[in-house]
Parts: C-alpha cells; sequence; structure tokens
C-alpha cells in the first residue's frame, strides 16, 4: 500500500523513493563508495539494527569494505511510502538477509539542486520471526 497526501505527484515521488531504495540495497551498488554515496544526502545518519550511530563516511566504507557484489540480493517485504511534505517522503518495510530480519523506516529529502532524491535518515530495528528462531541482535552496517 502507498499512502499519498493531496498532491498529484505524490505518487511518482513514493514509486521514485522506492525505487531509490531499492537500489540502495543491491549489493553491486553497495559494494560501490561512488554508487552509495549518490543515494545518499551529505547530512546522512542511521541507527543499525544494533543501536550504531553511522554517518554517511562511515557506512559508505563499511557497506565498501564488507558487500560482496555477487551476493544475493536482500530480501524486502511490506514497504510502503507516504509523502510527508513536498521534498520529504518516508518508506517503512521489512528485511531479511542472512536469516536476520529487521523493521525499516527511511526518510529520503529531494535535493533541490538537482530535483533527486537522497536518503537522509534511516534506523533499523530487529525483529524474530514468528518461530523466534533466528538471531538479529547485531545487524550494523546494513544502510
Amino acid at each position: 500500500m502507498r499512502e499519498a497526501t493531496s498532491a498529484p505527484d505524490d505518487g511518482h515521488d513514493v514509486e521514485a523513493v522506492i525505487q531509490a531504495e531499492l537500489r540502495l540495497l543491491d549489493p553491486e551498488v553497495r559494494a560501490s563508495p561512488e554508487l552509495t554515496g549518490a543515494l545518499l544526502h551529505p547530512g546522512f545518519h542511521e541507527f543499525g539494527a544494533s543501536g550504531r550511530h553511522w554517518d554517511r563516511a562511515s557506512i559508505i566504507a563499511s557497506l565498501a569494505a564488507t558487500t560482496d557484489p555477487g551476493a544475493p540480493r536482500i530480501a524486502v517485504s511490506r514497504m510502503t511510502g507516504v509523502r510527508l511534505a513536498p521534498d520529504l517522503v518516508q518508506l517503512t518495510f521489512d528485511t531479511e538477509n542472512n536469516g536476520r530480519r529487521a523493521h525499516r523506516s527511511s526518510l529520503w529529502r529531494r535535493n533541490s539542486e538537482e530535483g533527486g532524491w537522497l536518503l537522509y535518515f534511516h534506523q533499523a530495528t530487529p525483529f524474530h520471526s514468528e518461530h523466534g528462531d533466528e538471531d538479529d541482535e547485531d545487524n550494523d552496517g546494513d544502510g
């Protein structure tokens, strides 16, 4: 479900942000500092699933050092988006990567100079499957 406010281009904005988020979850993008950096706002920060605080430089370096470009894509489910303001979109979704699951929230800001969208803030909260058989305590650097 993609929620929208009253502006006619809300659906387009939300869809553009969803596509940007999915690119950021692509292992080939995550392994490239240039490609990852092109999607992150200069003021980006994240609270990872372990509680660690990441800034733009530290997440770019960590992803480049730890991501295999040939790795399988991170599984994404329940992605929804809402335009909160003309230049701000929030996404919420769940991921599963190597048996670790997280609820995620991202805030994307429109780049006023180029009109594109950049990830400004991200937070991941680990959760266990309905069966409670997964260890999700530490999932840092998963952008």
